[in-house]
C-alpha cells in the first residue's frame, strides 16, 4: 500500500474511515458537560463572567485526539500486517503455475522458500484459483496437473531438496503442454539462481510462455558455498571451495570427520579478492588423512556443501626395495628413483634401510599397502614365505624386471618367465624397438591412451600357455606381454617386463608410467576378480545417500548401483552418498571437480524479478488497540479536568497540573512507539528440558576419586556385609600398597553411571527379583568397556556338587549376556601375581574355585600367554564370599569368622582382594614374566 510493506487482512473495513467526518461533526455539536458552581452569595458573582467565556463546542484539539481513537480501532479492525508475506503475485483470477527449483542449492534457505511458495499458495486460495506445481530439481514422474490451493499445499509438503543438480530441462515439454491448455495461467517460478549444468531451461520457457506473465523470486545475494574436490596430497589434505561470484561472504569453515561421523580436524578457508574458488587444506598425519570420510562446510546446510570421500581419496604406502646399491653419485639412473617420483603425488612412499629380507620385513610390519620390488632375482626362502602371506592377505606386489630377474626365477611372478631377455632394437638384433598396444579389457589400464613416443628396447619374454592372455595388463605392438598380473589370495602380483629406469624403455620418463602406477596403488584394498584385475562390471550397491540438505540417510528405492570407479556427479538414478562396503567404499558427489556454480541469467524471460528473502511479517493489530486505549484514557483525564471533577485537586495540589502533562507527554510517546513497525527483541525460548539426567554429587565425586563399589541388592543384612567388606579392603590397599582408593559406595546398575568404577562387587541373592534389561545392558557394556565384576555367590560352604539357589539365580542373571567362556584361574595367570603370589582365592570360604575369562590354548608346546590381550577378565566368578571375609568394624576388628583349616586364611583373603584390585587396574602388566626363560638364556648367551 503506497509503495509501504503494509496489507491488511479485511480491508473492506477500512470503508469505515468515511464515517470520521461524521463523527467530526456529531462531536462539534455535542456541547461539554454542565459544570457544577457552588452558590454562596460572593461565589455566584465571581462565577458570572467565566461562565459566559466557557465555549460552546468541544475544543478541536479534543475533537481530533476522539478522531484519532476511531481511526485507530477501525484500522485494528482491518487487520494490518507490516512486511506481510509474499503472495501478491497470485492475486490474479486464471490458474497458476507454480515451479520451484528444489536441487541442492536450495537447501541453504529452503524453510523461507518453502514459507513463500505457502504465501502465494494461500493467495491463490483466497482469488479461488487453481494451482500446479512442478518440481524442477528432480527429473519429470508424470505431466503437470492442477488442483485446488489445499491439494498444491499437500504437494508442496511432499518436495524437499535433492542431492543433485537440478533437472529443469526435462520439464520444458510438460510445462509447455499446460500453458497450451492454460492460456490464461501465470506462472510464478522459485529459483535458487543457479546451474552446474549446461542448463537451457530460461531460453525454453522464454520461448514457450508466449503472453503468460512471470514472476520469479530469488535471493538477489545468494552466496552458497560448494565442494568441488578433495585431494589427498603428501603435504596434507586439499579441498576446493567454489562461489558463484565474487561478491558477498569469502570465508568460512571445513570439519573433516570420520565414518562414524567422529571429527578429525577443522581448517578455515578465504577466497582472495575477485576469486570464485579456493583451496583449503588439512595439515593432518596421513594415517588421519586417510580416516576422513566426508568434508563438510560448517553451518552450509546442502549436499553441495559436501564432499565424500571413497576408498580412491585414501593415500595408500608404498614400500620401495632395490636389489641394486643405491648409486648416490647419478641419482638418475638408481632403479627407485622414477618409480619414487611417479607415486610421489599420491602415495606416502616407505624405503627402509638395510637389506632386502630386513626392509621387506619391515615393510610389512608396517602393514603398507603396496610392495614394490625393482630387479630383485634370487628372494631367501623367509622373504618368500612373508611376502606370500602378505599378498593372500590382500597386499599387492609390484616387480620390475632386470638383469637380476632375468637371470633367475621364484614363484612371486605372475606367469612362467623365460630365462634371460629379448633385446630390441640393438647392434645384434634384428628387431626395431616396439610400442605399446592400445590397452583392452580387462585391464585396469583400459581408459589410458598410449602415447606414441613410447617404446621398449628390452624385456623379459613370458612362457605362452593358456592363462596368458587372461593375465596380461599390458602388451608390445607384437602382442608379447609387458604387464602381467594374477591374483593370489585376497591380494595380487604385478610384473612390469621392464626395468624401472629407462634403460630398457623410456616408459618411465612418460606420464603413462605415473598414470600406470596410480591405478595399480587405487587397486590396494578393491576387490578384484578371479583375473586378478579390477572388474570394469563390477557394481556397488548404495549405503549411505545424503538427502539435500547433506544429511546421511537409507538409500531410497530409486537409487541404483553405481559401477567400481564411477567418477560422474551425482544422478537421480545415483544420487550422493556412499556406496559399496567399508573396506572399499565408493563415493558419488554431488559436484565433479570440474563443475563450478553458475549465476543463472533470467534477462530472457522478461520476469518481474522480486527477493526471496523477507522481513518478518509483523501485526499490527495489538499495538493499534493498545494506542487507542491509551488515548481513550487520556481523554477521560481531560474530560475530566474540564468538567471541574479535578479542579479541587487541582487547587490542592499544584503539582497536578505538572502530573497530568507529564502522563499525557508519556501516554503520547506510549502510542507512537507501539505504532512503529519496530520489532521489539526477540524473547529467549525456555530451553527444553534435557533428556540426560543431571550428575549427582556422588557421580561426581566418584570421578574425581577412584573407589570400589558394591551393588545394593535390597538385603539389608547383604548390602551392609558388602560395604563393610570394601571398607576393610580400601584399608589394606592403602596400608599395603601405593593405591588410595576413596570411601566405597553402594551402586544401583539400573540407575548410576558405571563408568566410574574399575571393579564392581555384586554379592548375588537367591529370591530376589532379576535386574531389569536396562541394567545387565549396562553392565554388559561396562565389562565390555574394560569394568570388571565380581559376581560372589557364597554358597562355596553348602555346594557340595549341587547348584545353589544363587548359583541359579546368576545363571538366570547372566543368560542374556554375552559372557566369554570361563575357566578356573589357572597357576600362570597374572591374577597370581599381580602383588602377592597366590595359588588360590579365599574369602570366608575357601572351598570354591574362582573363574575368570579363558585363555586362549598353548600353540607348539609353547607356554600359553598369561593374558590374551592388554585387558583383563571383565568377570569374576567366586563363592568365597569375599566381602564377609574383608568385613570389619567401626573398631576396624573383623565382623565374622572365616572357616577354613588355614590360621591365615583371613590374611590369605584379603591378598586375594588386593591381587583382584590390582588386576583390575594395572592390567597384564606382568604377563611378561613367562618369557623371563627366554631372556635369561639370551643373557646367558
Amino acid at each position: 500500500m503506497f509503495g509501504l510493506p503494509l496489507a491488511f487482512t479485511a480491508p473492506l473495513v477500512l470503508a469505515a474511515l468515511a464515517t470520521l467526518p461524521a463523527i467530526w461533526l456529531m462531536l462539534r455539536v455535542t456541547p461539554p458537560q454542565p459544570r457544577r458552581i457552588a452558590f454562596p452569595p460572593l461565589a455566584v458573582i465571581t462565577d458570572i463572567l467565566p461562565k459566559q467565556e466557557t465555549p460552546a463546542r468541544t475544543p478541536w484539539w479534543l475533537l481530533l485526539l476522539r478522531l484519532l481513537i476511531a481511526a485507530l480501532l477501525i484500522l485494528a479492525a482491518a487487520g494490518p500486517v507490516w512486511n506481510p508475506p509474499a503472495g501478491d503475485a497470485a492475486a490474479g483470477r486464471g490458474p497458476l503455475l507454480l515451479l520451484v527449483d528444489n536441487d541442492f542449492a536450495a537447501a541453504g534457505d529452503w524453510q523461507e522458500r518453502m514459507d513463500l511458495a505457502a504465501g502465494v499458495i494461500a493467495t491463490a486460495a483466497r482469488n479461488e484459483r487453481p494451482v500446479a506445481i512442478v518440481a524442477l530439481g528432480g527429473p519429470l514422474t508424470s505431466d503437470v496437473t492442477m488442483g485446488d490451493a489445499g491439494q498444491a499445499a499437500e504437494r508442496l509438503r511432499a518436495i524437499a531438496p535433492l542431492p543433485f543438480s537440478s533437472r529443469r530441462n526435462e520439464h520444458l515439454a510438460s510445462i509447455s503442454a499446460f500453458l497450451n491448455a492454460q492460456p490464461e495461467a501465470d506462472i510464478v517460478w522459485l529459483t535458487s539462481g543457479l546451474r552446474v549444468e549446461e542448463d537451457q531451461f530460461v531460453s525454453g520457457l522464454a520461448a514457450i510462455k508466449g503472453s503468460h506473465p512471470v514472476t520469479v523470486y530469488r535471493r538477489e545475494t545468494s552466496q552458497p558455498f560448494a565442494l568441488t574436490a578433495t585431494a589427498n596430497v603428501s603435504a596434507g589434505f586439499d579441498v576446493t571451495v567454489v562461489r558463484p561470484t565474487a561478491a558477498g561472504r569469502d570465508r568460512g569453515t571445513l570439519r573433516a570427520v570420520d565414518l562414524k561421523g567422529l571429527p578429525l580436524g577443522e581448517t578455515p578457508f578465504a577466497f582472495p579478492a575477485g576469486a570464485t574458488e579456493t583451496t583449503a587444506r588439512f595439515t593432518l598425519p596421513v594415517e588421519i588423512r586417510n580416516a576422513i570420510t566426508r568434508v563438510e562446510i560448517v553451518d552450509e546446510n546442502s549436499a553441495g556443501a559436501v564432499s565424500l570421500v571413497g576408498d580412491d581419496g585414501k593415500r595408500r604406502s608404498v614400500g620401495l626395495v632395490s636389489g641394486a646399491s643405491a648409486d648416490i653419485a647419478q641419482p638418475l639412473l638408481a632403479p627407485t628413483y622414477y618409480v619414487a617420483r611417479a607415486l610421489q603425488p599420491f602415495a606416502e612412499l616407505r624405503e627402509p634401510r638395510g637389506g632386502v629380507a630386513e626392509a621387506i620385513s619391515a615393510l610389512i610390519e608396517q602393514q603398507v599397502s603396496v610392495i614394490v620390488l625393482t630387479d630383485i632375482g634370487v628372494l631367501d626362502p623367509q622373504s618368500v614365505d612373508r611376502l606370500t602371506r602378505y599378498v593372500d592377505d590382500g597386499g599387492i606386489l609390484v616387480r620390475f624386471a632386470g638383469s637380476r630377474l632375468a637371470a633367475g626365477n621364484d614363484a612371486l611372478v605372475p606367469v612362467k618367465l623365460r630365462r634371460g631377455g629379448r633385446s630390441l632394437g640393438g647392434s645384434l638384433s634384428w628387431d626395431t624397438p616396439k610400442a605399446l598396444a592400445p590397452f583392452a579389457q580387462p585391464s585396469p589400464f583400459a581408459d589410458l591412451a598410449v602415447p606414441a613416443d613410447v617404446s621398449v628396447q628390452r624385456q623379459i619374454l613370458a612362457e605362452p600357455d593358456g592363462n596368458l592372455a587372461a593375465r596380461t595388463w599390458a602388451s608390445l605392438s607384437d602382442g608379447t606381454p609387458i604387464v602381467t598380473a594374477e591374483r593370489r589370495g585376497e591380494g595380487q602380483i604385478v610384473l612390469f617386463h621392464l626395468t624401472a629406469d629407462p634403460s630398457w624403455s623410456n616408459l618411465p620418463m612418460s606420464g603413462l608410467f605415473v598414470e600406470m602406477l596410480r591405478k595399480i596403488v587405487q587397486l590396494a584394498g578393491t576387490p578384484v576378480t578371479e583375473t586378478g584385475t579390477a572388474s570394469s562390471t563390477e557394481t556397488v550397491a548404495p549405503r549411505h545417500i545424503l538427502d539435500g540438505f547433506g544429511v546421511f540417510s537409507a538409500p531410497p528405492a530409486t537409487a541404483k548401483p553405481v559401477p567400481r570407479g564411477y567418477a560422474g556427479r551425482a544422478t537421480p538414478d545415483h544420487p550422493a552418498g556412499l556406496y559399496g562396503p567399508n573396506e572399499g567404499l565408493q563415493a558419488v558427489n554431488v559436484l565433479i571437480p570440474a563443475d563450478r556454480l553458475n549465476p543463472l541469467d533470467i534477462t530472457a524471460l522478461a520476469a518481474d524479478v522480486r527477493p526471496i528473502a523477507r522481513p518478518e511479517a509483523i501485526d499490527l493489530r495489538g499495538s493499534l488497540i493498545t494506542a487507542a486505549l491509551v488515548l481513550l484514557a487520556l481523554d477521560t483525564l481531560i474530560a475530566a479536568w474540564m468538567g471541574g471533577h479535578l479542579r479541587r485537586f487541582g487547587r490542592r495540589r499544584g503539582a497536578a497540573a505538572a502530573a497530568i502533562a507529564a502522563f499525557a507527554v508519556a501516554a503520547s510517546l506510549g502510542a507512537l512507539a507501539l505504532m512503529s513497525p519496530a520489532v521489539a527483541a526477540e524473547i529467549p525460548p525456555k530451553p527444553a528440558a534435557s533428556s540426560t539426567p543431571p550428575l549427582r554429587q556422588e557421580d561426581i565425586a566418584s570421578a574425581l576419586h577412584t573407589r570400589l563399589a558394591y551393588v545394593v541388592t535390597g538385603d539389608q543384612q547383604v548390602d551392609a556385609t558388602s560395604r563393610a567388606g570394601l571398607v576393610g579392603l580400601t584399608d589394606a590397599l592403602m596400608a599395603r600398597t601405593t593405591f588410595e582408593p576413596a570411601e566405597p559406595i553402594g551402586i544401583d546398575p539400573s540407575r548410576d553411571e558405571l563408568s566410574f568404577y574399575p571393579l564392581i562387587y555384586w554379592p548375588v541373592v537367591a529370591g530376589r527379583p532379576l535386574p531389569p534389561d536396562a541394567a545387565l545392558r549396562r553392565l554388559d557394556t561396562f565389562m565390555k568397556n574394560g569394568g570388571t565384576v565380581i559376581f560372589d555367590t557364597r554358597d562355596a560352604l553348602r555346594a557340595n556338587g549341587q547348584t545353589s539357589p544363587e548359583t541359579q539365580q546368576l545363571r538366570r542373571m547372566l543368560a542374556s549376556l554375552d559372557i566369554p567362556e570361563l575357566e578356573p584361574v589357572p597357576p600362570d595367570h597374572v591374577l597370581t601375581k599381580a602383588f602377592y603370589l597366590l595359588d588360590t582365592f579365599p574369602g570366608r570360604y575357601d572351598r570354591g574355585p574362582t573363574w575368570v575369562e579363558a585363555l586362549p590354548p598353548a600353540v607348539d608346546g609353547e607356554r600359553r600367554p598369561a593374558r590374551a590381550g592388554d585387558g583383563v577378565s571383565p568377570i569374576i566368578i567366586t563363592g568365597n564370599d569375599l566381602a564377609a571375609a574383608w568385613a570389619v568394624g567401626a573398631d576396624g576388628s573383623p565382623l565374622y569368622p572365616v572357616l577354613g583349616p588355614d590360621p591365615r586364611q583371613r590374611e590369605m583373603s584379603y591378598r586375594s582382594g588386593i591381587n583382584i584390585v590390582m588386576y583390575a587396574l594395572t592390567g597384564n602388566y606382568k604377563a611378561d614374566q613367562v618369557h623371563v626363560p627366554a631372556l635369561l638364556e639370551r643373557l646367558g648367551q
